[in-house]
């Protein structure tokens, strides 16, 4: 019994990065309940910051951490720094991963210290400070990424190749300065996890010289993944750049597109997409079939770029069939309008005319691939949905925007509907003159009560971009800055920041946000999900999908407090009853949660990030965003490890149960319900 004891408390330590948040007491509730408060309005509070990362309590000296990391601001630095020597190895980690985030190049040279001369450093704190330097970047985190690749700094240690291999699938967050040698070398190496991390950066960083070994790897005998992320590597515009010989790839990819796997053969398949016509086509036919739902789709889609007569008349039987799923009939109509336009008419009235407004919108996006006039007339759908589809699909046919197009948008610009309004301010900003200027002020003033804030982004950036033509820009932005109301979203504000220097200096920055909640919703969300060690801190939910199945999630009440929260309030409102899975894209991710099912929907409320140290391995539940901090009831399960998306999407849940039901949910899928068990 002693033995095994001992046995636990060595993992138990191990595992100490990862433990979840506890604590007891009203006083530390209090306290986290203003750490929470400040870090959701994304307020950098010094002097709270530094008494809580001072706190007697390890649990909020860590919580402490990650919100000075998620607040943002780089004068955190040197409040993080000491606890880099916490006594408890979770401050450590998570101090660690906290400057990662804060992506500040003073952060490097301690962060290097600890790695050299301060002690053992735990595996955990290991992996995260590989993150972090790849996070900082610049010439300092290249140079030591490249030295943990090669096993130079922290190569004395067990888990020295794990952390290589680390290394390797965190090089692509450093651009043109990744170690491509070093990635092209690890591409042959003994260990999974080494090969997998360096073709999936090789494969991110599009390097024309990396096709021959992405080649070599899409024959990897021991990994699908590895097969997988090589298919997805091999794009037309790398593979052109480089000298292979763009024919020889894609009978590799058709070969791959028949492998056992799913994930590869739906990997190969994107691949081959991005080709501009695919010979051997017909080879691909029989995937419309495949036992896998999304492989089917993702058959049908690639198939637009594949000539014959045998795959136009596959293509048009899919499309006519009732049978099998929305998706796959969906893409092999819009495939028609490219692979075969007759047949693409022949099957549009129908659509165009069909009582589901999907299908009309469908109808609308084939027209825009050849026939941008046709879509003008579906411009006027009863629906608005169809008409911002319709309205995308015209402006993104159309080599430039013509004076019937415009005509339009400037008619348009008062609609009642936000995407509408979203989409021809665009439309306006493109070739609108300064007499627009008035129209879009317009425009923005009303979007400010839209629930959500798309269409006044479109707004501002039209106006910015007449502002930029004029060669009296300084003017031109004056006199709209002078007309526009102060944006009290601070999204708009952060989209100034972003994009519209002018306006961001005369309104000031984004945050800190007003959050809309109160001292006692912190204590509530604190006292609930950051306190003791009770199961409702890792809630767990049912989705059942019709005619597919249900999922069970567990919920990260501790890692993401407020974004469980929120979801929780709308399951309980039935907020996703009778939803669609608006979007899936195979092998990568299911989305659901808009209530207007076309992607622009939101419940009128905004989550800031919650980034914390969960990965995006396959099956995690995570939040959908327009841009940081923007966060609603729009979220996503992925279905293959996507490490891109670490540090950018708030992971709040996973998948623990229906996986296969998961894997069998195609685009257009209906949510029966989502409820606690």
């Amino acid at each position: 019994m002693k033995r095994t004891l001992l046995v636990i408390a060595a993992l138990l330590a191990a595992a100490g990065a990862v433990r979840p948040l506890w604590a007891q007491g009203g006083a530390e509730v209090e306290v986290m309940a203003n750490v929470l408060a400040a870090e959701d309005a994304r307020r950098f509070d010094e002097a709270l910051l530094r008494r809580a990362v001072a706190d007697p309590d390890s649990t909020v000296r860590r919580f402490a951490a990650m919100a000075a990391g998620r607040i943002g601001d780089p004068a955190a630095v040197p409040l993080l720094t000491p606890l880099l020597t916490d006594t408890d190895t979770a401050v450590q980690v998570t101090a660690i991963f906290a400057l990662g985030l804060l992506r500040d190049s003073t952060a490097l040279p301690a962060l290097i210290q600890r790695a050299r001369t301060q002690g053992w450093l735990a595996s955990a704190a290991a992996f995260e400070l590989v993150t972090a330097a790849a996070r900082i970047g610049g010439s300092g985190g290249s140079a030591l990424i490249r030295d943990i690749m090669r096993q130079g700094i922290l190569g004395d240690r067990a888990d020295s190749p794990y952390l290589a291999a680390r290394a390797a699938q965190e090089a692509w967050r450093l651009g043109p300065l990744a170690p491509i040698e070093d990635l092209l070398g690890l591409v042959k190496d003994s260990k999974i996890d080494a090969r997998l991390g360096a073709v999936f950066s090789l494969g991110r960083l599009r390097v024309p010289a990396a096709v021959p070994r992405l080649l070599e790897a899409l024959d990897d005998r021991e990994s699908s993944l590895v097969r997988a992320a090589a298919a997805r590597a091999l794009v037309y515009s790398v593979v052109q750049s480089s000298e292979s010989d763009p024919v020889a790839v894609t009978d590799r990819l058709l070969l791959a597109s028949n492998e056992v796997d799913p994930g590869v053969r739906i990997n190969a398949l994107r691949a081959l997409a991005t080709y501009p016509e695919i010979s051997q086509g017909e080879k691909l036919v029989p995937l419309l079939d495949d036992p896998h739902s999304n492989v089917q789709v993702q058959a049908a889609q690639v198939l637009s770029g594949a000539p014959g007569q045998a795959v136009t008349e596959a293509l048009a039987r899919v499309a006519e069939s009732e049978k099998g799923s929305w998706a796959r009939r969906t893409e092999a109509f819009l495939s028609l309008a490219r692979q075969d336009t007759a047949s693409f008419v022949r099957l549009a009235p129908e659509w165009s005319a069909h009582g589901d407004w999907r299908r009309r919108a469908a109808a609308a996006e084939g027209y825009g691939r050849f026939s941008p006039q046709r879509v003008a007339a579906m411009s006027t759908d009863k629906d608005p949905r169809v008409t911002a589809a319709a309205l995308a699909a015209w402006r993104e046919g159309s080599a430039s925007v013509d004076a019937d197009l415009l005509a339009a948008g400037r008619r348009l610009l008062g609609d009642a509907d936000a995407a509408v309004r979203s989409v021809f301010a665009g439309i306006v900003g493109a070739r609108g003159d300064e007499s627009d200027v008035r129209r879009l002020v317009e425009a923005m003033r009303r979007s400010t009560r839209d629930s959500f804030p798309d269409a006044v982004d479109s707004a501002l950036a039209a106006i910015a971009a007449i502002a930029a033509r004029s060669p009296d820009r300084h003017l031109v932005e004056q006199g709209a800055l002078a007309s526009l109301p102060y944006p009290e979203d601070y999204l708009v504000r952060q989209w100034a920041d972003y994009y519209w220097p002018a306006a961001a200096t005369a309104w000031g920055g984004a945050y800190p946000a007003e959050t809309q909640r109160t001292m006692q919703d912190y204590r509530e969300v604190a006292q609930r999900f950051l306190v003791g060690l009770g199961p409702d801190r890792y809630p767990h939910v049912i989705i059942e999908v019709e005619q597919v199945g249900h999922l069970e999630v567990e919920l990260y009440g501790p890692e993401a407090p407020l974004t469980v929260a929120s979801f929780l309030r709308l399951v309980d409102r039935r907020y996703f009853d009778g939803q669609r899975f608006h979007r899936v894209v195979p092998n990568f991710v299911v989305q659901a949660g808009d209530p207007r099912g076309d992607g622009w929907g939101s419940p009128g409320t905004v989550l800031r990030d919650e980034i914390n140290m969960r990965r995006y391995k396959a099956f995690m539940l995570g939040m959908a965003l327009s841009g940081p901090n923007s966060g609603g009831s729009q979220w996503f399960i992925t279905l293959s490890p996507q490490p891109h998306l670490d540090g950018a999407y708030t992971i709040f849940g996973e998948v623990v149960d229906g996986l296969p039901a998961l894997q069998r949910i195609t685009q257009g899928d209906q949510i029966r319900t989502i409820r606690r068990p």
